[in-house]
């Protein structure tokens, strides 16, 4: 059986480029991450969604 390990620290938002996709990590309220696979046309819509949002 695996120890159980707390959740200490999640860490910071972090975006990292893998072989065939986008992987973006983000902390999460109340402990953990959400954890997000995406390709290019994902991630541009993303972010134009996002630059739609601070308007």
């Amino acid at each position: 059986m695996a120890a159980m390990k707390p959740r200490t620290g999640d860490g910071p938002l972090e975006v990292e480029r893998e072989a065939r996709s986008i992987v973006l990590r983000i902390p999460v309220d109340g402990g953990g991450r959400l954890v997000l696979e995406m390709n290019k046309q994902e991630l541009a819509a993303l972010k134009e969604a996002i630059e739609a949002a601070e308007k």
